[in-house]
């Protein structure tokens, strides 16, 4: 094998799969990348058993050959190599020898023909939406899927298509995040889960454009192709939550907010709320809704703030308490000006939405506060 290609074309190609390496693995097959020539193109692949990355890029291929090389050694080597030409050739020795300029590196491989293939997918079910899109309501979401490992349904994000409408949802326990869009091209009904680890991998990816990326989905895998790169995932098993019958379709009191402003005070009231998850349980932020503003306020063994907003309210005064970091990554994920901020009572789920439109819902689970 003798490959050709500019630095900034293969770290591209590299930056994309190397998140599919397997960090903690008794294969070392699986910490590497497998390259393969097919005429004018290379193609990397990764795979972690879980989640599996190809991207396919075009160079100057002198000799056609396959070869598996340790991912973190040869993705830091062209990470480091100067901004030019480079020359990847496999020899005699089964040695994987870089050149470039007056820098020469030669290093160990594996053996292609051990490196597990990726499932082949029959899919069942497929959308297709634009890479610009996609990567939004990743963004608007993803932030919500659990981390804890015993609720292992929650460490994925909900994909549900319901009458052409394409639904993002995420859920922890404490908050939920929903980003929903229409689809241009009639699809059929249907609901996958797939990891958070995943999205966040193909997040990355995904580029802000008008291109569309194709979902492929069947039993029990999902596959996300987009331009050069295609993104196999295993579909998480268990029955996620019905989202539609703990979103409150009604509220006591609501607020029309300017977003930055709240965001701002919930930022500095933060650094006296707490400076760990547990001081957070304990110190909860306060808010307080009068006529025509709010209050939000904390006291802890730190000190104690306090922030006036003039807003516009409906309803009754309420008084509720609510983790901070819950709160901010629901105002951080939205982009409008204007937002609504909607309670039931001290005790029921807040939401936060935009005045402006309904793609998308977040709820929040209060906290307790002592009297």
């Amino acid at each position: 094998m003798k490959i050709v290609c500019y630095k900034d074309t293969i770290l591209k190609a590299i930056n994309s799969v190397v998140k599919a390496v397997a960090s903690k693995t008794t294969m070392p097959i699986l910490e590497g990348i497998l390259i393969q020539t097919n005429e004018e193109e290379i193609k990397l692949t990764t795979y972690d058993l879980e989640i599996g990355i190809e991207y396919i890029m075009k160079c100057e291929v002198i000799e056609q050959g396959s070869v598996v090389v340790n991912a973190i050694m040869f993705s830091e080597i062209i990470r480091k190599l100067p901004d030019s030409e480079i020359n990847i050739t496999l020899n005699n020795n089964n040695l994987l020898v870089i050149e470039c300029e007056g820098a020469l590196y030669k290093l160990t491989t594996m053996n292609p023909d051990e490196f597990p293939e990726l499932p082949k997918i029959e899919v069942e079910n497929s959308i297709e939406l634009e890479q610009g899109l996609l990567k939004n309501m990743i963004r608007k979401t993803i932030f919500a899927v659990s981390s804890e490992e015993n609720r292992p349904i929650f460490t994925g994000c909900l994909f549900e298509v319901e009458n052409n409408k394409l639904n993002l949802v995420a859920v922890d326990g404490f908050r939920l995040a929903l980003r929903g869009t229409y689809l241009q091209n009639k699809s059929n009904d249907f609901s996958a889960v797939i990891p958070g680890k995943t999205l966040n991998e193909v997040n990355k990816i995904l580029l802000d454009t008008f291109e569309n990326v194709k979902i492929g989905i069947s039993k029990n895998q999902a596959l996300f192709e987009m331009d050069n790169c295609k993104v196999v995932t295993r579909i998480l098993d268990g029955e996620f939550l019905n989202y539609r019958t703990v979103i409150p379709n009604n509220w006591e009191t609501r607020i029309k907010v300017n977003k930055n402003n709240l965001q701002n005070s919930f930022e500095r009231i933060s650094l006296i709320a707490a400076s760990s998850v547990e001081k957070e349980k304990k110190y909860p932020v306060k808010v307080s809704v009068d006529i025509g503003k709010v209050i939000i306020s904390c006291t802890n063994q730190t000190g104690d703030a306090k922030e006036e907003l003039f807003v516009s309210s409906e309803g009754k005064n309420i008084e509720a308490g609510f983790n901070p970091r819950y709160f901010l990554d629901s105002l951080k994920a939205i982009d409008e000006e204007e937002i609504y901020v909607e309670f039931g009572s001290n005790i029921s789920p807040c939401l936060v939405k935009s005045a402006e439109n309904n793609d998308y819902i977040y709820m929040i689970l209060p906290i307790r506060l002592k009297d």
